[in-house]
């Protein structure tokens, strides 16, 4: 028998038929107003009995989750919070409690907010193209851009190709270009100066420079910060009304980073893609953009062992079930923050995490798509 078989069987076996059927309401959203349309998983075609072994399998295997959100067929269907060890931004490292109020870092699962605000402003004339040079909206640095910024379009930066020598895994310190966003005076000045040791668009490097020069041109194209921008055109019209986008300790707005939301608000960004671009019957981004973002652009061969595609600041992978391959999407945020989108089964999955400098981080959220999450959609009911 697999392993991932023999997993699931000894955790459905802690819990007892009739303990199961006792907890049928397990992981039942809580009521908000705050847009989402509420049902039971057995509704929406999802095994509720099996979604209920979730919070034992994490406690079996100390994943420190802090929240699990499921969304199928545009309903919010099961929720559920755990307390645990957290480096929330800007406080204290520390165990906190969690609930559907509590706002969580979604650290890099901002970079797709980023790619989801550049298609608006494209959409609305407001950018001209993704072929336009990113020196063009940067005059300021003339001076000091090393050779090769020239050929560096947005295109480029939106799917991390543009061939500028980065490195975000490296300690942390001053040899971490990540370290130097967030200390340093003028980061994108650090940005600039970086010299090229790839011809553009032909390999994936990992930069959240680049992201955080995206936000600044929408910034520059807008003439108006990007939490204005972004409250209008995205979150409002999302019914989300708490959320942050912090700074970097240079006070720098973290536009590689910075986003605060609640999971089942982050879980609303993933219908936005899932619906291609549309929030219940509502337009706010257009389809060709969500379809041009999720699409495969380089295989990420210096990221999670060159098992993920990149797109437009959306990972894009694959998780075998039933000895088939299910296709999805992702945000991927430090710490193990991820926002999984399935079109296949009309389904979105949000987990938030607390495992920042560990190599388990994310692991969580696989092990329960692969034995949990997708075994649960009933086959009459998948698209």
């Amino acid at each position: 028998m697999r392993p991932h078989i023999v997993a699931l069987a000894a955790v459905l076996a802690f819990i007892p038929l009739h303990a199961r059927a006792e907890q049928a309401d397990c992981g039942a959203p809580a009521t908000l107003e705050d847009g989402w349309t509420i049902a039971k998983p057995d509704e929406m075609g999802l095994d509720g009995a099996r979604l209920c072994a979730i919070a034992e399998r994490l406690r079996a295997t100390n994943a420190n989750v802090h929240g699990v959100v499921i969304v199928r067929g545009g309903k919010l269907v099961f929720e559920q919070y755990f307390a645990g060890f957290d480096e929330p931004w800007g406080r204290d490292a520390g165990r906190y409690e969690f609930d559907a109020t509590t706002l969580h870092d979604m650290r890099s699962v901002t970079k797709s907010v980023i790619s989801l605000l550049l298609g608006i402003a494209l959409d609305r004339k407001l950018i001209a193209s993704l072929d336009e040079p990113v020196t063009k909206y940067f005059p300021e640095y003339s001076d000091v851009k090393s050779a090769g910024w020239d050929r560096i379009t947005l295109r480029h930066l939106l799917k991390m190709s543009s061939g500028l020598q980065w490195d975000e895994n490296l300690p942390w310190n001053d040899k971490n270009d990540e370290w130097h966003l967030v200390y340093d005076a003028d980061p994108l000045r650090y940005v600039f100066q970086k010299p090229f040791v790839f011809e553009p668009g032909t390999f994936f490097t990992y930069n959240g420079g680049g992201t955080d020069l995206l936000g600044k041109v929408i910034e520059k194209a807008l003439g108006t910060r990007i939490d204005s921008f972004a409250n209008e055109v995205l979150f409002k019209p999302l019914g989300i009304t708490e959320w942050q986008l912090k700074d970097y300790r240079n006070g720098k707005t973290a536009m590689a980073s910075g986003l605060r939301l609640r999971p089942r608000d982050a879980a609303k960004i993933g219908q936005l893609v899932l619906a291609k671009g549309e929030w219940q019957g509502r337009r706010i981004v257009s389809a060709e953009w969500i379809a041009e973002s999720i699409k495969p652009r380089l295989q990420a061969t210096n990221m999670f062992g060159g098992l993920f595609y990149y797109g437009h600041q959306w990972w894009i992978g694959r998780t075998l079930v039933n000895d088939r391959e299910v296709r999805w999407v992702a945000g991927v945020g430090l710490g193990g923050q991820r926002l999984i989108i399935v079109p296949e089964h009309d389904l979105v999955v949000m987990v938030t995490q607390g495992l920042y400098s560990n190599g388990r981080q994310g692991q969580a959220t696989h092990d329960l798509l692969a034995n949990f999450i997708l075994p649960a959609v009933r086959v009459e009911n998948a698209r």
